[in-house]
């Protein structure tokens, strides 16, 4: 491996500004958690964090971090509020709300409602205090179960942990059969800088899951590795498939006397059309 080809990254002598940018440039798109909260006064707060994820379904628990401002170190009021009213309401952001979210975003004195700022509907919620966004297509109800401190200064997470106690899901993003359609929900997605990301047809792909042991990248020959035909998604829908070819299967293409470089031409087309199965046994043949 060239080192010369990479930059080394040493977190504890690069400026935060700078790792802050190629931490969330690295890791992206991330889901957004438009979290809704309450102070121990009742006054709703209202804000979008990108550190977040569902890390279990059972018990379903949903985390996201909340960071110390980079500029000046002071804690988010997100965080404050869930350490005084354990309780949050995790909303997820489609794009025909993003511009909204994005006010509610701004640094807001403590007390003011990103609701009234960004001009959401504040719905209240079932099971907690603070309130659901209505023009959310998943609202999710949970309480805090831990929060992991990993420091005091500008930028230092605040890990939030909060168990599901009762999702809202909207009629509207459901498919026919009955799941999340990821066409209707139309999730925006955030990268690193100012940039964020919808999903779309052109941009969208599905993988099946592989259930069972697969063929593996070792049982590939040599020279199907190292083609300059095949590229790296071509060898793993080959090495991905859940059995090698039988020998009847090889037979059939054994009469064609193709070079190796023919061959691989040849299992390209096969698995563009879906036929990866083929193009496999041709290899091997």
């Amino acid at each position: 491996m060239n080192q010369s080809a990479y930059l080394e990254i040493d977190p504890s002598s690069v400026p935060l500004p700078q790792l802050h940018q190629f931490l969330l440039g690295s890791v992206s798109p991330r889901p957004i958690c438009f979290a809704s909260t309450v102070d121990a006064e009742g006054r709703p707060n209202l804000a979008p964090f990108s550190f977040f994820n569902v890390v279990s379904a059972n018990p379903p628990v949903v985390v996201f971090s909340p960071n110390n401002s980079g500029r000046d170190g002071t804690p988010k009021q997100t965080y404050l509020n869930a350490k005084a009213v354990p309780e949050v309401v995790v909303n997820v952001v489609s794009y025909e709300m993003v511009e909204q979210m994005n006010v509610a975003a701004a640094p807001w004195e403590h007390g003011v409602s990103e609701f009234e700022k960004a001009g959401f509907t504040a719905v209240a919620s079932d099971l907690v205090k603070p309130f659901r966004v209505a023009e959310s297509p998943v609202q999710i109800e949970c309480k805090v179960i831990e929060i992991k401190e990993f420091g005091d200064g500008g930028g230092s997470g605040k890990l939030i942990m909060a168990q599901v106690l009762k999702m809202h899901v909207k009629q509207s993003v459901l498919g026919e059969d009955g799941k999340l359609d990821p066409f209707k929900m139309n999730l925006v997605g955030r990268m690193g800088g100012s940039w964020y990301c919808l999903p779309g047809p052109d941009s969208m792909f599905q993988l099946s899951q592989p259930m069972t042991e697969t063929v593996g990248y070792d049982q590939l020959p040599g020279w199907v590795k190292q083609s300059d035909v095949l590229s790296a998604n071509d060898l793993g829908k080959l090495c991905g498939l859940s059995h090698m070819p039988s020998n009847d299967e090889m037979a059939g293409f054994q009469s064609l006397n193709l070079s190796n470089e023919e061959k691989s031409h040849r299992a390209k087309e096969l698995i563009a059309q879906g036929e990866t199965a083929e193009a496999l046994a041709l290899l091997l043949s």
